[in-house]
């Protein structure tokens, strides 16, 4: 498969989607947020309001803050604007990273996780590299890294780019580096895709040092960030209460999904701290098709650098589908 194949593409009309990490409850004061968005819509749009919630949910400053047309235009915005000649990404993980690294003429080095625990080394990291990057939690494995593993990574002269895009469903964000100005080089991308479900509204940030953003905000077109991304970015930074409620949620569902698969045959799976979980199967691509007919998508995983076609990823939904998907997988697994 193609570095640039995503799991929006493999859910049918009709069928119960697995294949896409987005929780599907979204929090009714992001439409007021819209309506009122809206109504200013014949103006610029203001990122200050956005960028200054952001910046003190965070600890942050102002200028450490960069509003983002999606968190993957993180990935695109560095490669382009920085072009290290050589760079790490910790696998498997998000494919955009390196895609993006690739298609500005970086050479790329994969470092490999460790299949038992999803974990990795530093020192198998280059010393060479200007730009290493990684997920945490990282996509598809749902593994967390310890921060002080990931801070290892920091050097002078290096990017290190941190994807925290399902650190939403971390209960009460353990693990995030969102608050360490102090470590050189450190670019944390967040995403409001996930917990907030808002993958159509393209709407992300990152944090890094006022040098860096100042580079990458000089590298794209004006206004790159429309005012609903801005309404909503502003809306969610100021409400600490959703992330909490969700992650419980999310932390219930994962955990009785996690029990249901443990107890299928043929069936391994992996502990999660994001809202997916990844599984492995004999047959994993006959599978994948057999419950694609029985009207469940999931996401086959062999695009992630490392994994074939026995590896699929499961999103974690509410109780009442993943009951479905359980019943699905039990049917054709016995």
């Amino acid at each position: 498969m193609s570095l640039r194949t995503h799991g929006d593409t493999m859910a049918c009309p009709g069928t119960l989607d697995f294949a896409v990490n987005v929780w599907p409850e979204r929090p009714p004061m992001l439409e007021a947020a819209f309506v009122q968005a809206l109504s200013q819509s014949r103006a610029y749009p203001n990122e200050s309001p956005a960028r200054e919630s952001i910046a003190a949910a965070h600890g942050r400053s102002v200028d450490e803050v960069l509003l983002l047309n999606g968190a993957c235009e993180a990935f695109w915005l560095l490669a382009h604007a920085f072009r290290p000649k050589l760079a790490a990404c910790i696998h498997p993980s998000f494919t955009e990273p390196e895609a993006a690294l690739r298609a500005a003429g970086a050479e790329v080095v994969q470092v490999p996780r460790d299949p038992e625990r999803w974990s990795f080394d530093p020192r198998h990291v280059s010393e060479d590299a200007e730009m290493v990057v990684l997920g945490n939690p990282n996509n598809p494995t749902g593994s967390l890294d310890r921060p002080d593993h990931i801070a290892s990574l920091a050097r002078q002269r290096r990017l290190l780019v941190v994807d925290e895009s399902f650190m939403d469903f971390v209960v009460d964000e353990g693990g995030t580096l969102a608050r360490r100005s102090e470590l050189p080089g450190l670019v944390v991308v967040r995403s409001l895709t996930k917990l907030w479900s808002l993958p159509g509204i393209r709407a992300g940030y990152l944090l890094a040092p006022p040098e860096v953003v100042e580079v990458l905000a000089g590298s794209r077109q004006p206004w790159s960030v429309n005012a609903l991304a801005c309404a909503a970015l502003a809306a969610c930074a100021d409400d600490a209460v959703t992330p909490r409620r969700v992650s419980l949620q999310v932390a219930e569902a994962r955990a009785e999904l996690l029990e249901g698969l443990r107890c299928l045959p043929q069936i391994r799976v992996w502990p999660s701290e994001a809202n997916f979980i990844l599984l492995q199967a004999r047959d994993g691509r006959i599978l994948c098709e057999d419950l694609r007919r029985l009207g469940v998508a999931v996401r086959p995983a062999a695009s992630f650098p490392g994994l074939d076609h026995d590896y699929l990823r499961v999103a974690v939904r509410p109780r009442e589908d993943n009951l479905v998907l359980l019943e699905a997988l039990s049917a054709l697994c016995s």
